[in-house]
Order: C-alpha cells, then sequence, then structure tokens
C-alpha cells in the first residue's frame, strides 16, 4: 500500500524516548509538516535527567531544563501541544503502564500518521539505538496496534477518562536499518539546527557539532540518490490500513 500524501494527515504524533531525539531524527521533516498545516503533538517519554555534562547541576534541575529545552525546540517547528510523561531517564522499559500512557495520548491526539522510533537495535548506528531509545520504540508500536484502536484495551481509559478507541493509519519508524522513504530536508535544515541549538545542555559543548549534523544528512542523501549535497531524513513507513 501507498504511503499517505501529506493532503492527506491532519495530526500527527511523535513518540521519542529522550528530549531532543525528534528533532534529532526528524527535525527537518517536522518543520515540512508544520509549514503544511499539520497539527504535531510530541510524547516524550523520559524525563532526561542523565542528559547533560554539567556535574554542578543537579538531576532534578535537568529535569526542568530538559522540559524547557525541548518547548523552546517544538516553538521554532510550530509544535506547542507536547506531553511529558516524565519516566526515569535510562530506565525506560516497554511496561504495560506505558503502553497505556501511550495510548492515553493517541486517543487525545487522534492522529492519521505517527513518528515512533525504532525498537530494533541499528548495528551500523548504535548510538541510534540507546535502550531507551529501543523501549519507546516498542511501547510505542504496541500501543498503535493492537492497543488504540481496541475498546477492550484498558478499558478505564474509555470508561472513566472518555477516550475513544482511535486507529492509526501509518507509522514512520526513525533510524530504522530497513528505511524505505526519504525526505529532502535541505530547505528545512536550518530550522532543524535552529531546534537543536534550543537544547543547549545537550549540543551547546559538542565541538563542530553543525558539521556533523549537516555530514549526516548529506550522508543520507547520497545514500538515497540526492545530489550537490542535498540532505535528507530517511525513514521505515508501516502502512496499518
Amino acid at each position: 500500500m501507498e504511503p499517505m500524501l501529506d493532503s492527506e494527515v491532519e495530526r500527527i504524533l511523535v513518540v521519542t524516548a529522550h528530549p531532543d531525539d525528534l528533532d534529532f531524527g526528524a527535525g527537518g521533516t517536522i518543520a515540512q509538516w508544520s509549514a503544511k498545516g499539520i497539527a504535531i503533538s510530541y510524547c516524550i517519554c523520559t524525563n532526561g535527567d542523565q542528559g547533560g555534562v554539567d556535574a554542578t547541576i543537579s538531576r532534578e534541575e535537568m529535569k526542568q531544563i530538559r522540559r524547557r529545552e525541548q518547548t523552546d525546540a517544538g516553538k521554532v517547528l510550530g509544535v506547542t501541544d507536547i506531553h511529558f510523561l516524565d519516566y526515569r531517564d535510562g530506565w525506560l522499559v516497554p511496561t504495560i503502564e506505558l503502553r497505556k500512557d501511550i495510548v492515553r495520548v493517541i486517543r487525545k491526539v487522534r492522529p492519521q500518521r505517527m513518528l515512533i522510533q525504532s525498537p530494533e537495535r541499528n548495528w551500523n548506528r548504535l548510538g541510534a539505538s540507546h535502550p531507551d531509545h529501543l523501549a519507546a520504540g516498542e511501547a510505542a508500536i504496541q500501543a498503535i496496534y493492537p492497543d488504540s484502536g481496541n475498546p477492550f484495551a484498558f478499558e478505564d481509559l474509555l470508561h472513566d477518562e472518555h477516550l475513544e478507541p482511535w486507529s492509526i493509519k501509518e507509522a514512520w519508524v526513525m533510524m530504522s536499518e530497513g528505511n524505505d522513504h526519504h525526505v529532502d530536508i535541505t530547505d528545512t535544515f536550518d530550522m532543524k539546527m535552529k531546534a537543536l541549538a534550543a537544547h543547549a545542555s545537550q549540543t551547546s559543548h559538542v565541538e563542530g557539532f553543525d558539521e556533523r549534523i549537516r555530514e549526516w544528512g548529506t550522508r543520507n542523501g547520497a545514500e538515497v540518490g540526492l545530489t550537490d549535497g542535498r540532505m535528507a531524513e530517511t525513514f521505515k513507513i508501516v502502512t496499518l490500513g
């Protein structure tokens, strides 16, 4: 089945493990979706308190910093609806509780398309396969199917919270080894970098950061056949009917 056209999509929900994951993996693509008038929501599973390099910052303070940074980065890309689940950073596992929390957000947002992390380890890019990323990806795909559209899954969400079942039509998976779709982000690369700059606690100390991200995008572009140094973000698209 062919992927949905962006013109067929009204709402998109992005689920990731940490603040900044989605800006690294899909910031240029999200910027394009937002420019087309698609309503985009984020669901961030952990509080990000293991991030950063400054030992003088308490972990409690880091939670607040990461939340504020993701909120600011979202504004860069036109996203203000952000759901923070506040699980402990570094300890994320695909529990039934996490699945339920993601289902709750799905039923609130009611997206046609979701963007998630891969639940499968990418041996070519191990840094993309942080255990929290794998857990968030596994919980998200389980929430997509079978839970979110099943009225008998988490019945209290329906009966107590009045959240009707909702079925997702399409899932885009980031950082997968089986990518089969790309988005040319050359024209939105600067917006991606502005969003990443908002995550100052994670990016400001990295030497040559901009060049590193540009090189990654250019390499993706070359691998999918783009020329003249154009940049891409790549995904695997799963159609759910």
